[in-house]
């Protein structure tokens, strides 16, 4: 089976996830700039999460790119990732409206956490449908950046009842490092 409607069907949950997102924000009454002020949070927690959704994009459209061929435990992977997926936009709104509780932060850290183990599921799901010399389990590796990205998601959730700054900035520190699209599997594509 081909990955184009698995491609396709990802594609279109992804992009309804970054649409519920905005659609969450509450326009101002007032036509003052001043009035935006109190919008800076949860505009500042879309930003964050539509920079994990765009990550997840990303990188999903290269591993597929690799991806030879698709099976049931393969498209069951991939929903198991969009499910965690398409929490992002409940707990986006959450934190951005109680940016500093340490519960919204904890479950948003739980989601990015949840959301890195269905991503490698789905990566192991994949390359254990493929031969030996199958490109990907190359290009991966021992996939240590995959692996610090989740104790990185779970020292955060510790860290969201202690200070939820510490916690932010963990999950900030994991999209740092992801940003650019995962350099072993471009190097793959382009040979």
């Amino acid at each position: 089976m081909k990955s184009n409607r698995l491609e396709a069907f990802s594609d279109g949950v992804l992009a309804i996830v970054i649409t519920i997102m905005v659609l969450e924000f509450k326009v101002p009454e007032e036509v003052t700039l001043h009035a935006l002020i109190p919008v800076i949070p949860v505009f500042i927690s879309y930003v964050i999460s539509f920079i994990y959704i765009g990550i997840y994009w990303n990188n999903h459209h290269h591993l597929f790119q690799i991806t030879q061929k698709v099976n049931g435990k393969i498209l069951w992977a991939n929903l198991h990732l969009l499910f965690w997926l398409s929490l992002i936009p409940f707990v986006t709104s959450w934190i951005g409206e109680n940016h500093a509780a340490s519960t919204p932060v904890g479950i948003y850290g739980i989601v990015l956490l949840m959301s890195g183990i269905a991503y490698f599921i789905l990566q192991k799901v994949i390359i254990s449908h493929h031969e030996d010399d199958f490109a990907l389990k190359k290009a991966i590796g021992k996939n240590m950046k995959g692996k610090l990205s989740m104790v990185l998601y779970a020292i955060g959730v510790l860290l969201s009842f202690v200070n939820p700054w510490l916690a932010i900035a963990c999950y900030i520190f994991v999209a740092i490092m992801w940003v650019v699209p995962d350099i072993r599997i471009e190097k793959i594509l382009h040979k």
